[in-house]
């Protein structure tokens, strides 16, 4: 598998939502700009991060000098003040990082961050709530990745009504028009489809296919 090549992050707003992304995106070997208007944040990740700076993002040739210009990505993680995240984004864009992304609170905000040509917006709280209100909801999912257009990969675990069964016994195809991307058991990945297994206690399936239908599936387990 081909290395992704580190490349140099800025991170405006070192809340908990910035410094988590940031203090990640340093731990996987990347060089990572930190700033944030108060002191105290920025001191708190000082050592976290390639260099942590007191900086008003919405100064633009603070910005530039803080080094911001030279980063592949951008990401404007504070959310609460609006005619920062906004100024932030703009300049941003005006110094020429290549790609933005940010922190939206409010559809408003939302919207008015597309119209900026923001690269991706973000919603963590909604994101993460509607994450884990899908996972409660069943006990059988254990997770799942949206893949873009409906389609979405689910992480099940086995019924226990299953165990010594085939995959086929699940009419998974059939009836639901899933497709199973394969069996997890433990830490071994069972074939392509894992087609030609038995089912174990505690086997988790991995399913590829339209949200509707995994629900309708989850609901028949």
């Amino acid at each position: 598998m081909a290395k992704h090549k580190n490349r140099a992050f800025g991170v405006i707003g070192l809340g908990n939502f910035g410094s988590t992304v940031a203090t990640e995106l340093q731990r996987f070997g990347n060089h990572v700009i930190g700033i944030d208007i108060a002191e105290h944040r920025v001191a708190r990740h000082a050592e976290d991060l390639s260099q942590a700076m007191i900086v008003d993002a919405r100064d633009d040739v603070a910005l530039r000098e803080a080094g911001l210009a030279d980063c592949a990505i951008g990401l404007v993680a504070m959310g609460s003040d609006l005619e920062a995240s906004i100024l932030a984004a703009i300049n941003l864009k005006l110094i020429g990082v290549p790609v933005v992304w940010a922190k939206a609170t409010t559809k408003t905000h939302h919207r008015i961050l597309s119209k900026l040509g923001v690269d991706r917006i973000i919603h963590p709280e909604v994101e993460v709530g509607q994450h884990i209100a899908q996972v409660l909801h069943n006990p059988l999912v254990r997770d799942y990745v949206s893949l873009g257009n409906g389609y979405h990969v689910v992480n099940f675990r086995i019924p226990e009504s299953f165990e010594g069964k085939s995959l086929s016994d699940l009419k998974h195809t059939e009836e639901f028009d899933l497709r199973c991307i394969g069996v997890m058991r433990g830490t071994e990945f069972l074939g392509q489809d894992g087609s030609d297994c038995t089912l174990e206690r505690d086997d988790l399936l991995l399913f590829l296919g339209q949200r509707k239908k995994l629900r309708d599936f989850a609901g028949s387990l």
